[in-house]
């Protein structure tokens, strides 16, 4: 702790003079649309911005904001107006004279690919296009290869399955939202993130640590948000392919059409798999056989910051196979001479959200969505099948209020149906004596009311945000979740931010502890799973500066997690079995991250990061490290652009420290390993060539061929006693090659 606030108050060090705070508005044309890149500026200074991708701007207030209303004026192109603003504290919309044709304009971002937004009071890692283009992002989790907060992790490598962690904890510990809604719970927890190509998505929000209470009582330690592109900005045409070394195809396609009052996108998506591999002569794949057809559409009417109605509907539909196992197994064969995981599900979703916006103080909002999901799978002798249906329904009511309307208060009330059918039996050859087959079926009803205003003091110095919400659990009563939020700005260039919340959740076995199927331990359930409970308290100092041409943005953050009750198989007990108890004692998570990222003439980026974590619970009098997290952890990212943009060169290291794995001291001697892994890295690079139309690029992950040897425990016999496939510490499929193309058709003629 000590050390944080040494590095917090070098931070505040670094700031110059008090300066006042930023104006936020938006910039639109004649027909209401925004206008991406337009300068904005005070009359008569040398402070202006640049509007962002969505014509939202944040500009510094001069030294004197006495002489209201200032001259501001707004920019682009040879269009130039001058508007009176009389309120400095409130959000503006300034329309210009001007009709603007976006599709003849190149609008080039002044901001990296990633950053941390200057407009949110919760501290916000904004990842945009991009940055999501120095990759492959095939999926979710692959679009978080140049960041350093959020860490994909395998579940299990036989089906490629992968959680999103933040401070290294599970990622059931932080909320996943899709325009907003949780959509990814339950059952869809298991292959979720992999379902979400990253050519469809806009952006990318991620938050540490407490945030906000209206999307629920989850995310106890994060939220990750993700923005699906927008017909509004899409280009009308696009269209991705991936091939990799191992065969993989991934394909991608999308329509969008924009209208005055509508516009509307379609996405759509299939992967193919590749060929049956295996490096380390194990008879398993090194990575499964993944089909996968998928569609999105999203239809908008109007925008949300207009007075009136305002709406958008969509829906997705995801048909899914993947196979793991050894190369022999046939998942239509009927055999059980080879071991084998086979997973098929179909996963129908829609959602909304409409609101009416009465004036510009008052605004009511209806989200809502329903999600289902019927599964059905097969780990080598275990069948588990699981149907899932799960409805969400948000009505929010906000309101401007105080002097000069200053603060922001949203209230409302809030609605989950979840519903979960789960059968698990074995086969006849099944030899383990193993007891928890059975039909498992849950279902939760949990209304819940919530209020949570947003203050700003001093021209926006001070920022704060407090939030109550209490939800009512059929079997476990009231749950009241408070927290809050605080952002003081010395300086436009330097934010102090702190927060602290509580959050609770409800645990789901299976879906959530997919390796507890895959292996040959007897899961044995000791009592009745309570929702895990847990606060979590953190702080941030975020500096902005430049030396010449050079722009640096310097960040620290420490976070600290404790849980009041907590969900974790033990491992350690029994070789030969996964205890499922409650654990009500100390257990703690400890995250500190520091950040350096740089960039000039737009044609060079670079990022460095660190983060120390420190996981463990109390047990048996001592200290024990939950075991697959790193303690120390390094990121460097790298970005060099040619002029004019037409050859794009990206490179990453991810350096991960030594990991504790799970006791098996009493296993018989071949079944053993050691109770840490060693320390490992890899490297990726990409290269992007741009023409009018269309981006070529090609690359390799895990350049120097990094594996975990025979990651599989028992894989000689996995029929038998102690096979285990959840061992994996480390990179499992080794070097990776991938070229492709975006093709861009933008409608001009």
């Amino acid at each position: 702790m000590k050390r944080l606030l040494l590095i917090l108050w070098l931070f505040a060090g670094l700031a110059p003079g008090m300066r006042a705070q930023y104006f936020y508005g938006q910039v639109t044309d004649a027909k209401e649309s925004p206008i991406p890149g337009a300068i904005v500026a005070w009359a008569g200074t040398v402070i202006g911005a640049r509007c962002d991708e969505n014509g939202e701007f944040a500009i510094p207030l001069p030294r004197d904001t006495s002489a209201v209303p200032l001259p501001f004026v707004a920019i682009f192109e040879a269009a130039r107006d001058t508007f009176l603003i009389d309120d400095l504290s409130s959000y503006w919309t300034v329309q210009m004279a001007a009709t603007v044709t976006l599709q003849e304009v190149t609008v080039r971002d002044e901001v990296t690919g990633a950053y941390i937004s200057v407009l949110q009071p919760v501290k916000t890692e904004i990842i945009n296009r991009a940055e999501l283009r120095k990759a492959a992002c095939c999926d979710l989790a692959g679009c978080f290869e140049t960041q350093s907060t959020v860490q994909p992790t395998t579940t299990n490598i036989l089906t490629n399955a992968k959680e999103l962690r933040i401070l290294g904890l599970s990622g059931v510990y932080n909320q996943v939202l899709v325009d907003g809604l949780p959509t990814i719970q339950g059952v869809t927890y298991t292959y979720g993130t992999g379902t979400i190509p990253g050519s469809m998505l806009e952006n990318i929000w991620v938050v540490k640590g407490a945030n906000s209470v209206l999307q629920g009582y989850e995310g106890m330690v994060g939220q990750i948000t993700v923005f699906p592109r927008e017909g509004s900005i899409a280009e009308p045409v696009t269209a991705d392919v991936l091939v990799n070394s191992f065969g993989e195809k991934h394909l991608n396609a999308a329509f969008a059409t924009k209208k005055t009052r509508w516009n509307n996108y379609l996405a759509l998506h299939n992967s193919q798999p590749g060929g049956r591999w295996d490096r380390d002569e194990d008879t398993f794949l090194d990575l499964p056989l993944l089909t996968r057809y998928a569609v999105y559409n999203k239809w908008r009417y109007r925008k949300e910051n207009e007075n009136g109605l305002s709406a958008f509907i969509g829906v997705r539909y995801v048909n899914e196979a993947r196979v793991g196992g050894q190369k022999n197994f046939d998942p239509d064969g009927g055999t059980e001479r080879a071991y084998g995981q086979h997973v098929r599900f179909s996963q129908p979703e829609v959602f909304t959200k409409t609101g009416y916006r009465f004036d510009a103080n008052r605004k009511i909002s209806l989200l809502a969505s329903f999600v289902a999901q019927d599964q059905r799978s097969r780990f080598g002798l275990t069948q588990y099948d699981a149907g899932q249906r799960y409805a969400y329904a948000n009505l929010q009511y906000e309101l401007f209020w105080g002097k000069k309307r200053a603060h922001d208060l949203k209230t409302g009330i809030s609605f989950r149906h979840f519903v979960l059918h789960e059968i698990v039996g074995f086969a006849t050859a099944d030899t383990l004596g193993r007891t928890f087959a059975g039909d498992y079926r849950r279902e939760e009803n949990i209304p819940g009311a919530f209020a949570e205003s947003t203050f700003h003091f001093q021209d926006d110095r001070w920022v704060w945000v407090a939030g109550i919400r209490a939800d009512r659990h059929r079997d476990f009563g009231w749950y009241v979740t408070p927290r809050t939020m605080l952002r003081f700005s010395p300086s436009p260039d330097l934010d102090l931010r702190a927060s602290f919340g509580t959050g609770w959740r409800t645990v789901n076995i299976f879906p959530e502890n997919i390796a507890l199927l895959a292996g040959s331990r007897d899961i044995v359930f000791t009592e009745t799973l309570r929702p895990e409970r847990a606060w979590n308290a953190g702080a941030n100092a975020t500096r902005r500066f430049a030396i010449g041409t050079m722009r640096l943005t310097a960040t620290a953050d420490f976070y600290h997690t404790r849980f009041q009750n907590q969900f974790f198989p033990d491992y350690d007990s029994d070789p030969g079995k996964a205890v499922i108890a409650n654990f009500t004692g100390r257990s703690e998570s400890n995250g500190l991250q520091l950040e350096l990222g740089t960039a000039w003439n737009r044609r060079f980026e670079l990022r460095a990061a660190y983060n120390f974590l420190d996981v463990f619970r109390h047990q048996n009098g001592r200290k024990t490290q939950l075991p697959f997290n790193p303690r120390h952890k390094i990121l460097g990212a790298a970005t060099f652009r040619t002029p004019g943009e037409r050859w794009q060169f990206d490179a990453n290291l991810h350096w991960y420290g030594k990991q504790r794995l799970p006791d098996t001291r009493s296993n018989p001697e071949h079944l053993r390993r050691p109770d840490h892994s060693e320390a490992w890295a890899v490297v990726g690079m990409q290269v992007r060539r741009a023409l009018t139309l269309i981006e070529f690029f090609g690359g390799c992950e895990n350049v120097f061929d990094f594996r975990q040897s025979r990651p599989i425990l028992g894989w000689e016999q996995p029929f038998a006693r102690g096979f285990d496939p959840s061992f994996a510490w480390g990179p499992t499929r080794g070097r990776e090659f991938y070229v492709g193309f975006n093709l861009k058709l933008n409608g001009k003629k």
